[in-house]
């Protein structure tokens, strides 16, 4: 089993989005650390948080997850005081595989990074995930309707209009930069909106559902944790 930290938000999780069962081939347990909005962990990079993500961590461990993982590309800030807290591996964004997506580039190709917010996806962050600090971005605009659903809430998806906003983001990055040889979705709620941006750039596109599969992949060998009280 996965465990899989997610933040306090209020919209439909579908099939591709980290937030939606449905989307692994594998048992997945998530958490939600009571208070964690989109707001406050992202737009005002509040850590307050963190303990309340460890604590929730360390039940999912408890309850037999094998490791964890998260909803939240921004987490990445988190990851070397996740895994100094928590005694299985934590993966925390998609930003972490964009190092290795570049290693695999033609000379003179970059890899460009597409997110929910670009104004909060700062040098600090970037370096964090092992990203070069200055690497080419484009944010979905925080006035349509991917932005707002996300940071405000909906009571049902504009799956058209959801596609669109991060196809169009995608679109002129490629358009802006015209060495990017392939492309990381940052934000975990992007993964449904994939096919879309292939079309739109026809570069290869990597993004968090996919990265999520691989970590479990090399998780499943290893033996199946029990929880405490399991052992009782």
């Amino acid at each position: 089993m996965l465990g899989i930290l997610t933040l306090d938000t209020a919209f439909p999780r579908i099939r591709g989005d980290l937030g939606c069962p449905e989307t692994f081939p594998f048992p997945v347990r998530y958490a939600t650390p009571k208070g964690a909005a989109v707001d406050l962990v992202v737009h005002r990079r509040d850590d307050s948080m963190l303990p309340a993500f460890i604590a929730a961590a360390l039940d999912l461990v408890e309850a037999g997850a094998l490791g964890i993982a998260t909803t939240c590309g921004f987490l990445a800030r988190w990851q070397d005081r996740l895994t100094a807290e928590i005694p299985v591996p934590v993966l925390t964004s998609s930003l972490l595989q964009a190092g290795l997506v570049a290693r695999t580039l033609p000379r003179g190709r970059r890899v460009g990074i597409v997110t929910y917010s670009a104004a909060d996806l700062t040098p600090e962050l970037l370096d964090a995930a092992g990203v070069p600090a200055y690497s080419p971005i484009a944010g979905v605009d925080p006035a349509g309707v991917f932005g707002r659903t996300i940071r405000h809430g909906a009571a049902a998806l504009d799956l058209r209009a959801m596609a669109d906003d991060v196809a169009g983001a995608s679109r002129h990055l490629v358009a802006s930069h015209r060495d990017i040889g392939a492309i990381v979705l940052e934000c975990a709620n992007m993964p449904p909106y994939r096919r879309q941006v292939e079309a739109a750039t026809g570069v290869p596109v990597y993004d968090a559902a996919q990265l999520v599969g691989w970590f479990y992949a090399g998780l499943a060998a290893t033996r199946q944790r029990h929880s405490l009280r399991d052992l009782w």
